[in-house]
């Protein structure tokens, strides 16, 4: 096997373990919800046909076709998630200003949103996990009811769901905050080596479901009628509770959780390892065992209380819950790769302040690792686990925000469609609406939870959203006070002309976000040590609308007079800057600039919220505590501490 196809193949291989853990594990829950969750159905054949179909088209619709087909499309230079799908849409020369604000409000109230679905999916899938060791005991406990006449089915054909105690009972809480420890603890290690490590477990997971669910279908071959989409049509036709059918669609939405991540960890593996694994393992086998556990419940109604587990042989019981334990415990990898890759878009747009970033490989450039968004998500994760104690209470929880999100996503999707792959707008309204018709039912099924637990995330997505906008708008407030208060570089360099100040050896780098301007570090440190060095650098750093810049286009250098240059440097919205790095690039422009003969000059404002136009009082109350609390520049520019001198200022907001 050549070079090339040991990668893609290890790269599949890492995806299995990484992308496709959450809609990986579905199959454990989802088919169970519809007939014994919040609003179930009797499991009839009828009303079984017509789930499988829905579960079957809806994979088919917004899985291969909206998001494998269609938005993994919209990369953004080999990028994916709602930030860089929202950066794509912005590059358009149609949008307006006010078009254009609006984009930016849309996507980044759906980024919020995925901080909630990521807080609770590995809460769920890691509760799901450990539940998993009293599957033994309920099949026992029911086997006795049956046996002793027990009815097994409410009067309206609803599967009747028994009181059921075990040993674990217990623990579960306590297992469940201990492996999720474990799971937050290796995400150091970098995702590369969590997807090689989970990358062949969730082979074997898959490998599983397909055998499981081809012994199903063995057993009872006409729930292959189910491919035909008219079944699902069927089942809303002839329900005679139609309202009760179609809050049905809030647990098939189950099967399709994990879309948004897949979209969002595209950086970390690519587009063609993730359609591989999708339409060479993932989909086949969810399918089959789907449908195996569809056969296995019209054959033995009451097994819809576990399908999944039912439909394994007696002796392959205890295996299936321990390989299921890994799998649900990986399912939640997903959702933290992809907000390590969030927040560091939105760090680079402006819309975060400055996190700590790990890169954890030297050939991927979107493996990293953050440690303070890794605890904010274990903090998170351990309440929802304290707080609901079991996965059925976060099911109702599960559903609002993710399905937000995805509508989201296809809004932008749309201008993306019309204004830069230059669709006839027809056309994609059209592909965009079926989307939304499907995402907005989904909604509409899941928002009856939202006094059941579905109000969590969607608190946890409003939250991020007022802490992204406030930043956004504190540093665009600040910019501006901090302009009008910048001495033009034209006349600063007049003033040199006329009256010298004494030069010293060396050379300073002054930092500033307003090329035009001389920078207040720069003023300061004129004004009180009364000296200038031999040659001065004003630095600018730029994040542009895409995630990576080429290196030729990375460095601009302007020489000005009295021997200072002007430095404009650009970065994507998925790299780091780093300023040493910068300085070797202007060496190769002429430039040379050794690091001991180099002093780097940083501007720190002391923020006082005011009563001056611009945000309310607590918001600059909250943008001051961000920024106190944000990384320091130092830190994220790469600097040599002993080579910093930094100068502050008060600034009123």
């Amino acid at each position: 096997m050549s070079r090339s196809r040991r990668a893609l193949a290890a790269l599949t291989l890492g995806a299995l373990g990484v992308v496709y853990g959450d809609i990986g594990t579905s199959p454990l829950y989802a088919l169970r919800e519809c007939f014994s969750g919040t609003h179930p159905v009797p499991p009839t054949e009828h009303n079984v046909l017509g789930v499988l179909s829905l579960i079957l088209w809806s994979l088919i619709l917004i899985i291969s076709i909206k998001y494998i087909a269609f938005i993994m499309r919209a990369d953004n230079r080999g990028e994916g998630g709602i930030l860089a799908l929202m950066a794509l849409s912005l590059q358009s020369k149609v949008a307006g200003p006010r078009q254009r604000n609006l984009l930016v409000l849309v996507g980044l109230f759906g980024a919020a949103l995925l901080y909630g679905d990521g807080v609770i999916t590995p809460a769920i899938s890691v509760l799901s996990a450990v539940e998993g060791l009293r599957v033994p005991h309920e099949e026992t406990a029911h086997a006795a009811a049956k046996a002793a006449g027990e009815p097994m089915f409410e009067p309206s054909g609803v599967i009747r769901r028994l009181e059921i105690h075990t040993p674990f009972d217990d623990f579960i809480v306590i297992i469940t905050l201990g492996i999720l420890l474990g799971l937050f603890l290796i995400q150091r290690r970098g995702t590369a080596k969590v997807g090689s490590i989970f990358g062949p477990i969730m082979l074997m997971w898959f490998v599983g479901l397909a055998g499981l669910g081809i012994h199903g279908i063995a057993q009872y071959p006409a729930v292959l009628a189910a491919l035909n989409p008219w079944e699902a049509w069927r089942f809303f036709m002839e329900v005679p509770q139609k309202w009760h059918a179609f809050l049905v669609l809030g647990a098939v939405f189950l099967c399709v959780t994990g879309g948004e991540a897949l979209y969002a960890d595209m950086g970390h593996f690519g587009r063609r390892p993730i359609r591989l694994a999708w339409f060479g393992l993932v989909l086949p086998a969810l399918m089959l065992n789907y449908f195996g556990q569809g056969a296995t419940v019209i054959l033995e109604p009451d097994a819809a209380v576990n399908p999944f587990f039912r439909l394994a042989p007696q002796g392959l019981l205890y295996p299936m819950v321990g390989l299921a334990t890994l799998a649900t415990v990986i399912a939640s990898q997903a959702l933290i790769s992809g907000a390590f890759s969030l927040t560091r878009q939105a760090v680079q747009l402006g819309f975060s302040p400055r996190f700590e970033i790990v890169h954890t490989s030297a050939s991927e450039i979107g493996q990293i690792y953050m440690p303070s968004v890794n605890a904010a998500l274990l903090l998170g994760v351990s309440a929802l686990v304290l707080g609901f104690r079991s996965s059925s209470a976060l099911a109702a929880a599960y559903g609002v925000a993710v399905t937000t999100t995805m509508g989201i996503t296809t809004v932008l999707a749309y201008f993306v469609m019309r204004d830069l792959w230059k669709w006839r707008p027809g056309c994609a309204l059209l592909l965009c609406g079926v989307f939304l018709a499907a995402e907005i039912s989904f909604f509409v099924a899941n928002a009856v939870k939202f006094l059941d637990g579905g109000w969590v995330p969607l608190l946890v997505g409003v939250s991020v959203f007022t802490l992204m906008s406030t930043w956004k708008k504190g540093r665009a407030i600040l910019s501006e006070r901090m302009r009008n208060r910048t001495f033009p570089l034209g006349l600063f360099l007049s003033n040199l002309a006329s009256n010298p100040p004494l030069r010293v050896p060396g050379v300073a780098v002054f930092m500033t976000s307003n090329p035009e301007g001389t920078p207040p570090a720069l003023m300061h440190n004129l004004k009180h040590n009364k000296v200038l060095h031999q040659r001065v650098v004003l630095l600018t750093i730029s994040t542009a609308e895409v995630p990576h810049i080429r290196e030729e286009e990375r460095v601009e250098l302007e020489a000005l007079e009295h021997g200072l240059y002007r430095v404009i440097a650009r970065y994507g919205f998925m790299e780091t800057p780093d300023v040493p790095e910068l300085l070797a690039l202007l060496r190769k422009k002429g430039l040379e600039l050794r690091m001991m003969d180099t002093t780097f000059f940083l501007g720190r404002e002391s923020l006082i919220p005011s009563k001056k136009p611009g945000m309310a009082l607590w918001r600059e109350a909250l943008f001051s505590w961000m920024s106190r609390n944000a990384q320091p520049a130092t830190h994220y520019f790469n600097l040599p501490p002993n080579r910093v001198v930094e100068l502050g200022a008060q600034v009123e907001l």
